[in-house]
């Protein structure tokens, strides 16, 4: 039977009204006084202030993805990049030799991994645009392996030949463009090589360089330490949880220059955000101008973007993906302006 139109404002009216009393009850107006809901939800106490290990008590990823208080200092290679050295005419050569080992990623998480250097994340290279590179890959794992480079170069360095157990091969290429690029394993079955560790960053300087900067490369992992195919563990440079407990320090007003890049194989994108200050975001770094001013850019993997921003007062800032999920499993940070 077809509705007539003072039927549907009297279907209206109910269901106004029902909406009325179901808006009551869920407000409290009619079953329950406000405090006592109020009463029952957790007080957020967190100091961002203080010292990290104390501002994040009782977190989960405090406790779980908390590195070994031995292990300070003994990583700053992993972030530091090396310094910038004037243009060479000869080769600027590089050791990319693969082991296998394991590595523990968070306390009583390891996983076996394949090694560029016999580190993961690779070492980080560094070159003038312009300049020859010439990399050594010498397998010494049972797997094949290979080393593809991010940039423009010889089509026939690609780093798509496989590199058998026990086997060596050179690459060697022209430097370039100027920006942020990374490398990585390419034999399949791909996501094997990746997940395992095989990637690091190389830094190509334009010929007139950028501001003296205090530098810092930041490389995002992620490790699938159970076997489904999901990422359990976020990191770093490689160890979770390492720069919540030994953050980056810089002095106040100084400029810093962040190397970011995303190495996640499971996820489709991650973010980097930064507490209480914003960056100049260059993408990929192959601009000298930046490309937008913010305090988060995101990631597809294998993308990568260079920051740089000043810390203009004394204190913690926090930098995290802002998948929450990452930062809880150990991809938070603090950078301290000294």
């Amino acid at each position: 039977m077809p509705l007539r139109r003072r039927d549907l404002f009297r279907f209206g009216g109910l269901g106004g009204g029902i909406g009325l009393i179901g808006a009551a009850v869920w407000s409290g107006k009619w079953f329950g006084p406000k405090e006592a809901r109020a009463a029952s939800l957790p007080a957020l106490d967190i100091d961002c202030t203080s010292d990290p290990s104390a501002a994040s008590a009782g977190i989960d990823y405090s406790a779980k993805f908390a590195p070994a208080a031995y292990l300070a200092g003994d990583r700053d290679g992993f972030h530091t990049p090396p310094a910038r050295e004037p243009k060479s005419g000869e080769p600027r050569e590089f050791d990319l030799s693969v082991i296998e080992t394991t590595l523990e990623v968070a306390p009583g998480q390891r996983v076996k991994v394949w090694a560029y250097g016999g580190t993961v994340p690779g070492p980080i290279l560094r070159a003038t645009v312009g300049e020859r590179i010439k990399v050594t890959l010498a397998n010494h794992s049972e797997m094949a392996h290979s080393v593809h480079f991010h940039g423009a170069h010889d089509v026939m360095q690609d780093g798509l030949q496989r590199v058998a157990k026990s086997e060596a091969r050179v690459y060697e290429f022209e430097a370039g463009p100027v920006g942020l690029h990374p490398y990585h394993c390419h034999i399949p079955p791909y996501s094997w090589h990746l997940r395992r560790g095989m990637y690091g960053a190389m830094i190509v300087d334009p010929l007139e360089p950028r501001p003296d900067a205090h530098e810092f490369v930041l490389c995002l992992c992620g490790f699938d330490t159970d076997g489904d195919g999901r990422n359990d563990v976020y990191t770093w440079n490689g160890l979770a949880g390492y720069y919540d407990r030994f953050p980056l320090k810089v002095p106040v007003g100084a400029l810093v220059r962040i190397y970011l890049m995303n190495m996640l194989d499971h996820d489709p994108i991650a973010s980097f955000h930064l507490h209480a200050q914003t960056f100049d975001l260059f993408r990929s770094g192959t601009s000298l101008q930046p490309h937008e001013h913010t305090d988060i850019v995101s990631l597809a993997p294998a993308e990568r973007a260079i920051l740089e921003f000043r810390l203009p007062r004394r204190g913690r800032y926090m930098f995290h993906p802002h998948q929450s999920h990452m930062a809880e499993r150990g991809a938070m940070g603090w950078i301290v302006a000294i």
